[in-house]
C-alpha cells in the first residue's frame, strides 16, 4: 500500500547539481527502507543508494558515493536524492522503490521513474 512518485528530474551541465524528490502515500512510509536505482536505455537497472526505514543507514553505489546523498523525512513522506559533481555518465531514469527491509534488496514497490540528463 506504498505509491511513489518521483520528481525533480531534469536537464543538467556536467559538475552541476540535482535534488531528486520521491513522495509516497500511504500510512506505512515510514517501516519501509527506500532506495534509489537508475537505468539508461540498453544497459541493466542499476542500484544507487539506500537508506533504513529510520534514516540512520545508509549504503551507495561506489559510483556515487562521495557526490549523492540520500534522505528521508518521515513526516512529509518523502525521499531525497542530492546529486552533486553530476557526470554524463549518470544520465538514466531514476527510479525510487520501498522495501520492508533494509539491504534485503527485495524491492515491493518503485516509482514511475524520473529523467536525468547531464550535458557534457
Amino acid at each position: 500500500q506504498v505509491q511513489l512518485v518521483e520528481s525533480g528530474g531534469g536537464v543538467v551541465q556536467a559538475g552541476g547539481s540535482l535534488r531528486l524528490s520521491c513522495a509516497a502515500s500511504g500510512r506505512t512510509f515510514s517501516n519501509y527502507a527506500m532506495g534509489w536505482f537508475r537505468q539508461a536505455p540498453g544497459k541493466e537497472r542499476e542500484f544507487v543508494a539506500t537508506i533504513s526505514w529510520s534514516g540512520g543507514s545508509t549504503y551507495y553505489a561506489d559510483s556515487v558515493k562521495g557526490r549523492f546523498t540520500i534522505s528521508r523525512d518521515n513526516a512529509k513522506k518523502t525521499v531525497y536524492l542530492q546529486m552533486n559533481s553530476l557526470k554524463t555518465e549518470d544520465t538514466a531514469v531514476y527510479y525510487c522503490a520501498a522495501d520492508r527491509v533494509f539491504m534485503r534488496n527485495e524491492y515491493d514497490y518503485w516509482g514511475q521513474g524520473t529523467q536525468v540528463t547531464v550535458s557534457s
